[in-house]
């Protein structure tokens, strides 16, 4: 055995293998400024702030409420102008449930998900004998999708068939690829032809009747997030102006029923709305 390998022996007795080597230049490792402020920048920590923010639709006067930062302060921090200590990133976390991980953790992948024609399913109206369409979905390989978007091949319409009408929380677009068809929303029916385009509450009963003879086509995309409820009184985005004189209380007529009342026990759950 040769002086080197017994050099060795007590360290491998103590401990079964042979102790690491000591680094010898770690006494004169430094770490400059600049190359630790792009080892920061690269988490995109701020960015990662604001996704969360926005993803609640909550304001920087709202977040501050809840982590005692200023709004100010926090615009700074999703900016990049100032870096948090762990205390206020801690804080801003845990609003939203998250550990102090999240922030310097690897990015996911950009999503990106192709869905082949051949792969897709093509489903009927679900809850009738008789649908009036059939879908297919547009992106049922995207998990915890924000958008539903579908195609839809609406049928002629048949003397005995009645429309089913239904609702779902968000809202809803169609874009008319063929044909032509007709949408009742509430209590009003609008006519669209190819090329035409309609973005409506889907909280509010609606359902679909293909005019003519040949079947309409259409790309539908559902929103399933609550909208924003109308202020009092508002008529397409404007408030009308209060009367100088109230009306005398003889003159005051009950409101009528809302259309939703009229369509209790309306499945909720629809598709693809």
């Amino acid at each position: 055995m040769n002086s080197e390998v017994l050099s060795q022996a007590p360290d491998i007795a103590e401990s079964g293998h042979p102790l690491p080597e000591p680094i010898a230049e770690l006494s004169n490792l430094q770490i400059d400024g600049e190359a630790a402020e792009t080892f920061i920048a690269e988490k995109r920590i701020g960015e990662r702030i604001k996704y969360l923010r926005l993803k609640k639709s909550m304001g920087l006067v709202d977040l501050g409420r809840h982590t005692g930062l200023s709004a100010s302060f926090l615009s700074q921090l999703e900016t990049g102008r100032v870096v948090p200590t762990l205390r206020n990133l801690a804080r801003i976390a845990m609003v939203f449930s998250k550990d102090l991980s999240y922030f310097f953790d690897p990015e996911p992948e950009s999503l990106f998900r192709v869905h082949r024609g051949k792969q897709r399913v093509r489903l009927p109206q679900s809850g009738v004998a008789d649908p009036s369409y059939f879908f297919e979905s547009l992106g049922y390989l995207v998990p915890d999708r924000l958008l539903d978007p579908y195609f839809a091949e609406f049928l002629p319409n048949k003397r005995d068939r009645e429309p089913r009408a239904h609702q779902h929380v968000g809202c809803e677009f169609l874009y008319i690829l063929t044909g032509n068809l007709d949408v009742q929303h509430g209590e009003v029916t609008h006519h669209l032809e190819a090329g035409d385009a309609v973005y409506f509450d889907a909280a509010t009963v609606h359902s679909y009747v293909c005019i003519g003879e040949v079947a309409a086509t259409a790309l539908i995309v559902t929103l399933q997030q609550p909208v924003v409820p109308p202020l009092p009184n508002r008529v397409n985005g404007f408030v009308p102006a209060r009367p100088r004189t109230a009306a005398p209380a003889a003159l005051a007529t009950k409101a009528a029923p809302s259309s939703v009342s009229q369509f209790k026990g309306i499945a909720k759950n629809q598709r693809p709305a």
